[in-house]
């Protein structure tokens, strides 16, 4: 290496390998458990800032065109080739090079700036992953042509600041209020275009005879799907290599829940996997829509929920129980078909009127559930209300009745979370003085949170994570509407400062 630079970089690089080489030396057993999450999160963060430079390599090798003096037809090929990676990793590496560094030009003009500014300075900080990139610049691909510049950049400075507080499974719930306070009616983006991209393509079969099935689905078909798959494809359900797995039902003959209980303790199978199951029962012979049963307490349906302004002015989106989204006219249309409307009517906080007294939640009850609350209120967990119960906030065999205020939505893994003792989490309802009066907030125990501070979800009400907007980006009467704060970030039941405009 002949110029300082060049060699104090890879000086820095020989550095970093010799201190990699000696941590990874290192025992782990004495570390105490109150720093073992530290580490981790230490080192997470080092491997975030390291992509950063490997970015900024990836600028210096095409600059000096060292994959065409490779023989490498694109960038991609090219890291595939000498990084020895998969081909989605490299051209996630290299797509994250095009959005976040700074590509120098010949001659006088002044460099551009990124694509993703502000996701490019959370990537250098190691505040975000290449994940992160990856979902914020999704969305940023799917904003509209028409979207004036201020508000693209208020899209992507929302979206890089947000991403800093979730992991990439949830930033798209932030992507979708984002795409939502832009286009709050869906005229966008119209039915006729989902109607084209609708497809369903089955590959040759392989060497081993296995075959790949390719779907796009419309809005309609997805929420059709999600009602059958939260009922075959549970697990228990439809596994071909338990003889005792039932695989469908009918009111007549509904499947015992200790058989059920049985099946699913001993299914091994992944979601993929009783997903594929649950397909191949309903394209049994025998199968009839008829032996689906019930799920939850519910029939196996389709179930939407609506505002009445929505359903007035026939625009915005219909909530579906698996967490989907259907445009409301689209509901409207299947609802003229064949549908039972329910009239939920709610308190001035949001929350359903009180409903029952018995010890398991009727069906009224559970559809009240299901339009308040959308799914299991832990806070963290994304199961829609279609994989979870109803579950007492206050338990029914400590007198807790069955009331739809001392209900509320909770999945088979965080319903196990709630017992007595001191790595037991607990549920209250938060009262008229909270942030969310009515809302169920669970407390961890003190080894997770020792504060023991109630924490709602927000994951499936993401216009809570999302409550500042400039003018310029909504709709005034989206503004009046939505209710959402002029002022504050509300990031996972923090309140946190917002980013100074520019």
């Amino acid at each position: 290496m002949e110029s300082g630079g060049e060699t104090a970089i890879a000086t820095g690089a020989s550095a970093l390998a010799a201190a990699v080489e000696s941590l990874t030396a290192l025992p782990l057993i004495p570390v105490p458990d109150t720093d073992i999450v530290a580490l981790m999160q230490q080192i997470e963060t080092c491997t975030r800032r390291l992509a950063s430079v490997q970015r900024d390599l990836i600028v210096q090798a095409c600059a000096r065109s060292l994959p065409a003096l490779n023989g490498s037809g694109s960038p991609a090929l090219y890291l595939q080739s000498v990084l020895h990676i998969s081909h989605g990793d490299a051209i996630n590496r290299w797509r994250a090079a095009e959005d976040l560094a700074v590509w120098h030009r010949v001659g006088d003009e002044p460099d551009p700036a990124p694509v993703l500014p502000n996701a490019a300075q959370a990537l250098d900080e190691g505040a975000i992953s290449l994940d992160h990139v990856r979902v914020i610049r999704q969305v940023m691909n799917r904003l509209p042509g028409k979207v004036p510049a201020e508000a693209r950049a208020y899209a992507e400075k929302q979206l890089a600041f947000q991403a800093r507080a979730l992991d990439p499974t949830h930033l798209p719930r932030i992507g979708e209020m984002i795409l939502g306070f832009l286009d709050p009616d869906g005229k966008l983006t119209e039915d006729a275009d989902r109607q084209n991209q609708r497809s369903a393509v089955l590959s040759p079969q392989r060497y081993d005879l296995m075959s790949t099935l390719t779907v796009e689905l419309t809005p309609d078909a997805r929420a059709a799907f999600d009602a059958v798959m939260a009922k075959l494809a549970r697990p228990g359900m439809c596994n071909p290599a338990d003889k005792e797995s039932p695989w469908a039902e009918d009111e007549d003959n509904p499947v015992p829940r200790d058989v059920l209980e049985a099946c699913a303790a001993r299914d091994e199978r992944s979601k993929a996997q009783r997903q594929h199951d649950a397909l191949m029962a309903v394209l049994h012979p025998d199968f009839n829509p008829a032996k689906l049963g019930s799920h939850r307490g519910l029939p196996v349906s389709t179930i939407m929920t609506m505002s009445i302004e929505d359903v007035e002015r026939a625009a915005g989106v219909a909530t579906t129980a698996t967490g989907g989204q259907v445009p409301v006219e689209n509901a409207l249309r299947l609802m003229a078909r064949h549908c039972k409307t329910f009239v939920l009517v709610k308190n001035k906080n949001g929350m359903p009127l009180h409903i029952g007294e018995i010890r398991l939640a009727n069906p009224a009850q559970r559809l009240a559930l299901i339009a308040t609350e959308r799914g299991c209120t832990r806070p963290g967990c994304s199961a829609p209300a279609s994989m979870a119960a109803a579950h007492h906030v206050t338990e029914f065999s400590k007198g807790g009745p069955t009331d739809i205020e001392n209900l509320t939505l909770a999945c088979d893994h965080c319903h196990a979370l709630v017992k007595d003792g001191p790595r037991g989490w607990k549920t209250i309802k938060l009262g008229a003085d909270s942030d969310f009066p009515g809302r169920t907030a669970w407390i961890a125990p003190a080894h997770v949170d020792p504060s023991r501070t109630p924490r709602v979800n927000h994951l499936h009400h993401p216009g809570e994570l999302l409550t500042e907007v400039p003018p310029s980006v909504r709709p005034r009467r989206v503004c009046r509407a939505s209710g959402l704060s002029p002022v504050r970030y509300r990031v996972l039941g923090r309140v946190v400062t917002p980013l100074p405009r520019q």
